[in-house]
This record gives structure tokens, sequence and C-alpha cells, in this order.
């Protein structure tokens, strides 16, 4: 079958269960979107991402000349004008990028960092319990942002476009206004009765009356223009330094925020090596820590490599139940060796190394689920993010870039800096705000990650290129906080190990297991004979009421591009040329 028509039968059949698992999870009738996932081929340029206007800005960069590089920093700064649940500059993130001329994949870490007023017991009350409130949706649960950092940094070490060039677009927007579309008025109308309860906020996404935007209606943000002007016009410092800085600032100083002009302007993003790993004859490249997607993928991988999962079936019991014990032992190490290396010397290489799979290997039972006590992190070691956004671009030299940034929860903390048009992320809730227990996503968070000034937040965010024969094969990633890692890990292993078109593989059904709490997740889609089996073997399986993550991707073969965004929600587009 032609890769084309193969790959928009695999979507088109796959569009309806999904939807209906949409509109059943979030009870709101659903429009008919299919023609809008159905997956495009081009051979010069792509885009593949959540929202429509952003993905064909990236293409329009491509098509006047410019690479995969200046496509996504384009593709990011317009998100932050159209798809305000996740895209920013309040926020941070992770970039992986492949330069084709130096056959080289660097990763670009803008995470946000701790404020220098930030303490151990930031967010404990004087009983010592954790204060959720002030954690998840107070100025105190701002980090330091980095996006503004990290895009421009890209641009200026690795794109060919002046910031000018590739910002026009989302300042035009912000500035003259776009059509709200179904998604949006869906994505804001969810988060209504929080974002209602800050003024600013309410003035920025809701009419005088209170009530949202209609489907249709014009939505301009004129603050937000006025921010990205100021950061068009002098770069990183139009947002770290000068008047943007000093209203953020502000706010924070009357409001018990803790971020400072001094945080602000002492930011930097990171240029960092990425994590490799190998999958049979595929090897993996993935962001380092802070994030630790890369080295959970790589190590889960080492552990599967082991099984012929191929003769197991796709989704079958067996298979899944190897899947869900792979992540029970990847997310346990998780929560004792994982964060900011700049801060604790995270054991990457033991974690990654192929005998210390083989050694969790052994404790796989193909025929009972491994009770959480049982698995301890690091036991057998070698002695030596709930909504985020993903975008990927592939340019016509054979450049890629696969980009994953947050707010952390959807709109952040809902709360908006005043004369900025811009929302605060609250990523201080990825630290363990209390060494021991559980964070936003139910991950057991170690003292490893504890609150220190300066430091960046442990991450599940994982932007990841599958390299064959020595190119680039696969670029992909995905929101959804804990769910991140395990999304992208299938999506890879569906392309992998199936050999599935890219539009099949982020459309199959996904399972997710973080060791504790001790339940394997399942999406519509898995079969009720399967969720038997698995029971029968000891697992405690559970239906998501929400979707298992969302990717973004694109497969690269023979000169040609082909693209899928994931089925599973509403508003996401691959452009091409």
């Amino acid at each position: 079958m032609r890769p084309l028509l193969s790959l928009c039968l695999a979507v088109f059949l796959a569009a309806p269960t999904l939807f209906a698992d949409f509109a059943q999870a979030d009870q709101t009738p659903i429009i008919d979107y299919r023609t809008r996932f159905l997956p495009q081929v081009a051979q010069h340029g792509m885009v593949a991402g959540p929202e429509k206007l952003a993905a064909e800005i990236g293409v329009d960069i491509l098509r006047r000349g410019g690479n995969a590089v200046d496509a996504a920093v384009a593709t990011g700064f317009a998100l932050a004008v159209t798809y305000p649940r996740a895209g920013n500059i309040g926020g941070g993130g992770f970039m992986l990028v492949h330069l084709a001329e130096e056959n080289r994949q660097l990763v670009i870490d803008y995470r946000e960092t701790a404020p220098a007023a930030a303490g151990s017991a930031l967010f404990l009350d004087e009983k010592g319990e954790v204060d959720r409130r002030k954690e998840f949706f107070s100025r105190a649960s701002a980090g330091v942002p980095g996006s503004v950092a990290g895009l421009t940094l890209a641009l200026e070490k690795y794109g060919t476009m002046s910031l000018k060039e590739v910002m026009q677009p989302a300042i035009a927007l912000a500035r003259d206004g776009f059509e709200v579309s179904y998604a949006l008025n869906y994505e804001i109308g969810s988060r209504a009765e929080r974002l209602l309860q800050d003024p600013v906020a309410r003035k920025l996404f809701f009419h005088e009356d209170g009530s949202r935007y209609g489907i249709g209606e014009t939505w301009r943000q004129p603050e937000l223009a006025w921010t990205l002007q100021h950061i068009a016009d002098k770069g990183r410092d139009g947002f770290y330094k000068g008047e943007v800085a000093r209203r953020i600032a502000a706010d924070m100083a009357a409001n018990d925020g803790l971020i400072t002009e001094a945080d602000l302007a002492g930011y930097r993003a990171l240029e960092r090596k990425p994590v490799r790993g190998t999958y049979g004859d595929f090897e993996i490249v993935a962001p380092p820590p802070p994030s630790s997607g890369g080295v959970h993928i790589i190590q889960m991988l080492n552990i599967l490599e082991g099984y012929d999962l191929a003769a197991l079936g796709h989704n079958s019991a067996a298979y899944l139940h190897l899947l869900a014990e792979s992540m029970k032992r990847a997310y346990a190490d998780r929560s004792e060796y994982l964060a900011d290396p700049d801060f604790y010397p995270v054991p990457v290489a033991k974690l990654i190394d192929k005998q210390y799979a083989a050694k969790l290997r052994k404790t796989i039972d193909p025929k009972r689920a491994t009770p959480p006590e049982e698995i301890a992190p690091g036991r057998h070691m070698p002695g030596e993010s709930t909504d985020t956004t993903h975008y990927t671009v592939a340019d016509r030299h054979g450049n890629v870039v696969t980009n994953t940034y947050t707010l952390n929860f959807s709109f952040g903390s809902h709360i908006a800096v005043p004369g900025t048009g811009m929302l605060l992320n609250n990523e201080m809730a990825d630290f363990a705000a209390r060494p021991g227990h559980t964070n936003a996503f139910g991950l057991r968070e170690g003292a490893a990650n504890k609150i220190e000034p300066g430091k960046r937040p442990l991450s599940s965010m994982t932007p990841t290129l599958v390299m064959r024969d020595g190119k680039p094969w696969l670029a992909t990633g995905s929101p959804g906080g804990s769910i991140i890692i395990t999304a992208v890990m299938q999506t890879a292993l569906n392309a992998m190990t199936f050999d599935m078109n890219i539009a099949s593989a982020a459309a199959a059904a996904r399972i997710h297991n973080q060791w504790l709490p001790d339940r394997v997740a399942v999406e519509s889609g898995i079969s009720p004979d399967t969720i038997k089996l698995l029971q029968d073997m000891g697992h405690t399986v559970e239906t998501s009421p929400r979707t298992l993550g969302r990717t973004q991707s694109i497969m690269l073969s023979d000169g040609w591009l082909y693209g899928a965004t994931d089925t599973r929600r509403p508003g996401g587009w691959v452009a091409g040329y």
C-alpha cells in the first residue's frame, strides 16, 4: 500500500473511537474534525504541532528559506499566542536539535529555575504539611521562566533568520487577533472557573461579563503583543531586563511571589549533550537530566530489548505486562536518583547500562505482576511534568527539531502578570515539596529533587529522536506530565518493533504505570479480554478517564517527511510543503 494512503487510512479508521473517548472523558459534544488529522507527506519541510496557525507559521518560515530552528522558534512564539494552555513565554522546556551538516545532536535546556528566595520548606505549613493551594495556584509556585532564553539562544546559535523576522507572525496574531477555534474555546472553558478567579486572567481570556470568546470570534491580546515586541526589538534582554522584567517583579513583590529582577537577569539557558542508547538497529537520542525522560526511555528499552516483543503481539496481555513491569522499575529509580545534575550527581551511566537492565529483567516474572514494595530503587545498580505541549520540525536540509515546553498545569497557575499578557508557570510544584511524598502527578519525589535556589526542577519532558543507519528516522514528543515518558516510548516501540507508520504508531492505544500508585492505566482500545488477563496476573487495571499523552511526530524516510498529529485531542495540525 502506498505510504500516504496507509497513513490516511490509519488515522481515519482510528479517529471515531478516539474522538468518542475524548468526548466521554470530558463530557462535551465533539465536532468531527477527522479531516484535520489526516497526516501530510512533504519533501521540503514540515511542522507537526498542537495548533494549526502556529504550525502554518512554522512552515511559512521554511518556505521563506529558514531552517528547522528558525521554524521551531517561530512556532514556539506563535503558540504563546494561539495555544495559551501550554504554549508560552512564561514557562520552560527542552529543545533537541539535529544539525544535518555536522551530523550532531544537542539539547537546549531552558527549564525554569527556583528563585533565590526559594527554600526547601517553601510549600510547608506550620504543621509540616504541603499547602497544595500555594504549591499549585500562587505566585510562589512560579519558577524563573526559561522559554524566551531558550528560544532566543537556539536562534542565535543555530538559526539563519533574525529574531524580528521569526517573531513578526506571533506579534501580528496577538495584535490583530485571530478567530477562536473550537479547541481553544473548549480549552478556556474547561479552566474558566480557575481563570476567572484572577482579575488579570479574567480580562485576558474573557469578555467583561465573564463569558468566554465564542467559536469564530476574534480574540486580540494587545498586552502580549507589547511583550513580544519588546523581545523582538531587544532579544532576551527585552524580557529578562527592562520594563517587562520590572512588571513581573513588581507583581511578585505585591503578591507574595519570589521572582525578582535579579532572578530574571541571572537566568541562563544551557546547552547539554543528549543521552544515547540503542534498541536493536536503532539509536535513541533524548534529553539528559534535569529531564528524566531520556534516561528512563533508554532504561525501559534496554529491559524490553531482551524479549521477542513482536512475537508476543502488539498490545497483547503478555506484551503489556512486560511494558508495565519495565515502567515500574524505571519510575522507582526516578523517585530516588533523578534531579538537576548541577546540584546532584545523577548516575546516568549506571541507569542506562545494559547490564543493569539485564539484572532488572531477571526480576520480572512473565506471568505475575511485581508488587511495588518488592521494587527498590537501584537495588541492582552497578557499583559505580499535567499539561505541556510538543511540536516537531524538519527542513529540506535534513535538520530536525523536536521541542517540548510547558507551564506545568494547563494554563499554569492560572495567574497572569498585569500589563504583559503572559501566564505564570507553576513549575515549582515539580520539586519535592516534601521529599518522600508525591507531587501533582502522583510521582514519588526524593531528596535529590528538593527545592534549592537556582535549581531546575526534575521534568518528564522528553523530545526524542530515533536514528536509523546514522540518520534521523523518527522525531516525536508529548505532553502529559508523568505520562510523557511512557507515551513517547510506546510510540517509538510501535514504529521500531511493529513497523507501524507514524499515524498508526501515534493512534494506537497506550498504557501507563509509574510504580506508585500501583495501577496500570489503560486507554479505550485495549480489549476487555486483555484487561482480564492483566488482572489475573495481579495488575490493578484502571481505564484512564483522560488520554495518555498527545504525540506530535515526523518520520523521515527515503527523502520524504511523514507527519502525524495525535488524534487524541482536537486542534492539532501537520503543515508541510
